[in-house]
């Protein structure tokens, strides 16, 4: 295929949404057992042949920067089970046009891979990390690995990756107390905490909407510990918190249009928090993602219920043109958003590992 004859096309959907950032599930294995993702015993995983290859995601990303695709991040699953990911980044990193590659994992086996990882091409990582308390940890998690996720954090410190972004999924009745730990760690490293409200992708299909720690809520604990700081370089804005304006001393801070977290920084400058609000303030309209799941699928968005099969393209001999051709129906097929606070809402069938997070 000439590159030329999708080169003036772009993933634009009816909305007018322009879409060039691309999240690719590697693998829907896993070495923990998150409630909020996955069963906690005897979880049926896709049979490994079934696993695109390298080869076949470094082709989907090619033909997707004619596209306008830039960017990318891995996700699994827990990505980095995926044997020498290094060299799926290495051939990532040097397709024309993508300028920026992401990865998130569960960090229990980061020590060992994050200088191959720089060295392949990665710029940034996210690391999910929902409790600063090894109990917590337990619950969350159902598996042992508190003390591994916290070596592999000082291994991305200590081979250059800064900032260092944690996940939180904020869970009432769970995860309350870990808020002002999480601050105080903000505040006093180079991380950036960023608090995610509770989704209802788990794959026991339990997810209550009155489980959800709702993101003016930990702002509010944030502020109220945190509150005898004062404005020093950064402007004091003014954030309205459950229909009641208030003072805050976190001020907001710039970010990406298309930024999933609403970013904070405390308003003496030192640390950063971030909220992602994806049940009380979704962030659909200006959504610029779309995903590929480790069995070659293709999702315009985390709650889709519609697929698009493109490893039947990659396995049998298709011309690049079909593939490019699947990404923009898939995209213009988007809907306007995930429903999640209408009567309409059903949760996927298919939960957060094998869908990619």
């Amino acid at each position: 295929m000439n590159s030329g004859d999708v080169s003036t096309r772009r993933l634009i959907d009816s909305f007018g949404r322009v879409h060039n950032n691309l999240r690719i599930s590697v693998t829907d294995r896993c070495n923990i057992r998150c409630f909020y993702c996955m069963p906690a015993d005897n979880v049926e995983f896709m049979p490994k042949e079934n696993l695109l290859s390298f080869e076949e995601i470094e082709r989907v990303v090619r033909i997707g920067t004619t596209l306008g695709i830039d960017r990318v991040r891995l996700t699994g699953g827990e990505p980095l089970v995926r044997r020498d990911l290094h060299v799926l980044v290495r051939k990532l990193a040097a397709i024309p046009g993508i300028i920026d590659i992401g990865l998130t994992t569960n960090g229990i086996l980061l020590e060992e891979q994050a200088q191959e990882l720089r060295d392949a091409g990665l710029k940034r990582l996210n690391i999910s990390l929902d409790a600063l308390d090894p109990e917590i940890f337990r619950k969350v998690t159902r598996r042992e690995g508190y003390e591994r996720v916290l070596a592999g954090i000082q291994a991305a410190r200590d081979v250059g990756f800064s900032p260092i972004k944690l996940n939180a999924v904020s869970v009432r009745g769970l995860t309350e107390d870990q808020i002002i730990p999480f601050g105080k760690l903000a505040r006093e490293t180079d991380t950036v905490v960023r608090f995610i409200e509770f989704m209802p992708l788990d794959a026991d299909s339990q997810w209550q909407r009155d489980k959800v720690l709702f993101a003016h809520e930990i702002m509010a604990r944030l502020e109220a510990e945190f509150g005898a700081l004062r404005a020093i370089d950064s402007p004091v804005s003014t954030i309205v918190h459950a229909g009641a304006t208030t003072t805050s001393l976190l001020a907001q801070a710039h970010v990406a249009t298309h930024a999933p977290a609403q970013d904070y920084e405390f308003a003496d400058g030192k640390g950063r928090i971030g909220l992602i609000a994806s049940v009380s303030q979704p962030f659909c309209s200006s959504c610029n993602r779309f995903r590929l799941t480790a069995d070659g699928r293709l999702r315009n968005c985390l709650f889709s219920h519609d697929e698009t099969d493109i490893k039947q393209f990659l396995r049998s001999d298709s011309a690049d043109e079909l593939i490019a051709q699947a990404m923009l129906s898939s995209i213009a097929a988007k809907k306007e958003g995930h429903e999640i606070n209408t009567a309409r809402f059903i949760q996927p069938d298919r939960p957060m590992y094998s869908i990619g997070g």
